[in-house]
């Protein structure tokens, strides 16, 4: 069984809070805008604490160009504002923990996958509770329908919603603990301190929290007020660089994931997959010779496969070689790279302002089909018995995920208990839960406990896909000034189909948003707006509704939508004689982003002298209530880009990047360089080297080695991340911001070196540099087919 998260030490303390009116000095930091929170002692034998949070509003940037563009509906209310919103009725069904041995404990409602939420999470708790950083588990919750809509991680809000909630019910459970003291020794609660888990009175008495922590649980769940919360200036975790509280464990292998668990008889389980997205299985052929080859226990038709189990994974993959199988249609058969492409250009919205006594920039730009497989390839454990099921996965959607597979089982969700376990990365993959849904299909088709593992090719030709686009864009242009800026978005069909739905659903009526949007415009619409002041700007979403299995990859559509506004914008500047630099600051009307364009300008040194064949570019996005100056050198000389590595050229190389955030309040500045560089690192795949090339319903690419994510050979060797002493107290959205402007930055270096503006992303798509793995097992003994490659 996973361990879930009880920490040893006999009885425990527990408190919580919810909304109400402010109130007592130092209630919340200055500028919680409309955030309003009341703590609750909850009954509980541990001393435990939740809160309701109100949503913050945003006020409009002042316009300052001579054609102002209105605030635009992300601007008002953003993807991240949606979430909190859905998230605050139940959002006081959480609680901070402190235990008999004098640690503190919370089990987060949300995933970690790598993005270090888990370490800032322990930062919260262990700074208003006054702990040892050390002595603070965060462990992951379960599946927890009554939370509603406030257990899906995306759209980078995890820090915006829980920083204030995890912070007040720590300070409770601080003040709970200070006030059962002072009743024990008769003082007043205002003459005790705490420090590292130990409250004084002077030098006469001391106490550790855990010794307390039974004294301090409430036997109902009380109302306790509005708590103080310590003030920015009496930080000493929050806000300081602090490696993440896994990262031993993590380069020491002692790391647990998902194909680490062990449960007891979930034997290794594969699935031998049709040679279309989506097949079904009209015929197994040879069903019982499988089954009685050596290790293998169990053969089953599910709904997109054939499943084998077996003793070891090796026996699994023979197993599936051996297999001799008759596939029905899949959901695109026929389709390609072109086919789609025609479909999306044909399907492309008309602009809406003819360019008459103006100039005009249109331009169009084509993003393939990208992957957003993690290095851990997609794994599942689930134990279906006739009246219960449990599963193990990362998920980022555990209670969709509960509801759905218990439908399929025909079980009551009651009944089907979701473990969520950290994964090996996620990129938006662990948003969806097919493999954990196949893993219950398969658990209770053979009556046993199975251990799923998806192949490496499976991820990359089954798996989810970031969908293929095509953004047009007009400019017009007069006098100086830009009149009017439109983009028109046509992509491929995105599956929301996760919880964010939900969302949008239950919170309509209260969106900045006209018209009867589905929900992918209206994510759209949550997360798009240009922070220039280009007259009227508008930019709309329009979908094929093509059956790929698709979903929202990191960053959801900004990538492309930026790289394609940066991309006009630098031609805007050409066309009326502006350094691309000062351009943009002269129409720029958020002050964060141009105090983030102009130390990136100072600290990469724009404008230096750099051989022909290299240039720098520069690229801005806002957005998560965060602001993000990408800074890029690329070298496009021919001795560069006709390089050589293991008999693949290599191409165009970043040699030098500069990022300057403002992500609000920085939790873990640490933490936060880490994320602007792997968001960077998605940039120069997505600009220079990664898609998938669609070809009779399928992806070619079969694995790492077909898909060319960024390598050790194009990660720029000068690297450096800014981050700016930010004026909010609040953090922003982080995890995904830093792909955007950098994959724009890359596009307008690319288009400088070059002297040609980039229109097909990424660069190297045109040319299929591998051989692909075969579709299905050409001779299904043969030691070397894609089975083999795919491990």
């Amino acid at each position: 069984m996973a361990r879930q998260g009880h920490s040893p030490g006999g009885a425990e303390a527990a408190t919580g809070s919810a909304e109400a009116g402010p109130g007592g000095a130092e209630a919340a930091p200055a500028g919680v805008g409309r955030r309003r929170l009341l703590g609750y002692l909850l009954a509980a034998p541990t001393l435990a604490v939740g809160v309701r949070l109100g949503v913050d509003g945003a006020a409009a940037q002042p316009a300052e160009a001579a054609v102002p563009t209105p605030p635009q509906p992300e601007e008002l209310f953003d993807l991240g504002d949606l979430q909190n919103l859905a998230a605050a009725p139940t959002s006081g069904l959480i609680s901070v923990q402190v235990h008999a041995d004098g640690t503190g404990t919370f089990a987060v409602p949300r995933a970690e996958v790598g993005q270090g939420m888990t370490t800032a999470i322990a930062m919260m708790i262990a700074e208003e509770l006054d702990l040892p950083l050390e002595r603070v588990g965060v462990t992951l919750a379960d599946a927890r329908p009554e939370l509603l809509m406030n257990q899906l991680t995306g759209g980078s809000n995890s820090m915006r919603s829980m920083y204030l909630p995890v912070r007040t019910a720590a300070a409770i459970a601080r003040q709970r603990l200070l006030t059962t003291a002072a009743e024990q020794w008769g003082v007043p609660a205002g003459e005790l301190t705490t420090k590292d888990g130990v409250i004084t009175h002077g030098s006469a008495r001391s106490a550790t929290y855990g010794s307390l922590a039974k004294a301090a649980a409430s036997a109902k769940t009380t109302a306790v007020g509005t708590p103080r919360l310590k003030p920015a200036s009496d930080f000493t975790v929050l806000g300081t660089p602090r490696n993440r509280i896994d990262a031993l464990a993590a380069v020491t292998g002692r790391k647990q994931f998902g194909m680490d668990l062990q449960v007891a008889d979930a034997k290794p389980t594969m699935v031998r997959r049709p040679p279309t997205i989506n097949g079904t299985v009209q015929a197994v052929h040879n069903a019982d010779t499988v089954r009685n080859m050596p290790g293998i226990t169990d053969v089953a038709t599910v709904r997109h496969g054939v499943a084998v189990r077996g003793e070891t994974f090796g026996q699994c993959i023979d197993a599936l070689r051996a297999l001799e199988v008759t596939w029905g249609p899949g959901s695109v058969d026929g389709e390609s790279d072109d086919t789609v492409l025609a479909k999306l250009k044909d399907a492309a919205l008309p602009m809406a302002v003819p360019p008459v006594l103006t100039k005009k920039i249109d331009a169009e730009f084509t993003f393939a089909f990208a992957s957003n497989s993690p290095l851990e390839p997609d794994n599942a454990i689930a134990d279906v018995r006739s009246d219960r099921a449990e599963i193990w996965a990362s998920l980022k959607v555990p209670i969709v995920a509960q509801q759905e597979i218990a439908a399929r089982l025909g079980l009551p969700p009651s009944a089907v208990t979701v473990h969520v376990v950290e994964g090996g990365g996620s990129f938006g993959r662990h948003l969806f839960h097919d493999v954990a849904a196949e893993a219950a299909e398969i658990s209770q088709k053979m009556g046993k406990p199975v251990k799923l593992s998806w192949s490496r090719t499976d991820n990359f030709r089954q798996g989810r896909t970031h969908p293929m686009c095509v953004s047009r864009v007009r400019a017009t242009y007069a006098g100086g000034n830009v009149l009017s800026f439109e983009q028109r978005h046509t992509s491929a069909k995105t599956d929301f189909g996760h919880g964010l739905g939900e969302m949008i659903t239950s919170a309509g009526a209260k969106l900045p948003v006209a018209g009867n949007l589905t929900f992918a415009e209206t994510i759209f619409a949550l997360t798009q707006s240009s922070p220039y002041d280009f007259g009227v700007t508008t930019q709309l979403l329009n979908e094929v509704p093509l059956e790929f299995n698709t979903g929202s990859m990191r960053n959801i559509y900004s990538p492309n939508v930026v790289c394609a506004q940066e991309l006009v914008i630098d031609q805007l500047a050409a066309k009326t004689g502006k350094n691309p630099v000062a351009f943009r600051r002269s129409f720029l009307r958020d002050d964060r982003l141009r105090a983030c364009l102009d130390k990136a300008v100072e600290a990469g040194e724009w404008g230096r002298s750099l051989p022909h064949g290299m240039a720098q570019g520069i690229g801005l996005h806002s957005e998560y209530r965060g602001a993000l100056a990408t800074l890029v050198e690329i070298d496009c000389r021919p001795e560069t880009v006709n390089r050589k590595i293991r008999d693949a050229v290599t191409g165009p190389r970043v040699t030098k990047a500069v990022m300057v955030v403002d992500a609000g309040f920085a939790i873990n500045p640490r933490g936060l360089e880490a994320q602007m560089m792997g968001g960077l690192n998605d940039a120069i795949a997505l600009a220079l080297t990664s898609s998938l090339h669609i070809k009779d319903g399928i992806p070619l690419e079969g694995s790492w080695d077909e898909y060319f994510y960024t390598r050790q050979w194009n990660t720029p060797l000068d690297l450096k991340v800014i981050v700016m002493p930010s004026t909010s107290d609040k953090p922003a959205g982080a995890g995904e911001l830093g792909v955007a402007p950098a994959f724009a930055a890359i596009a307008c270096a690319y288009a400088r070196a070059t002297g040609t503006m980039p229109t097909s992303f990424p660069i190297n798509h045109g040319t299929l540099s591998f051989e692909p793995l075969p579709l299905e097992p050409s001779t299904p003994q043969s030691p070397t087919d894609g089975l083999d490659r795919a491990y």
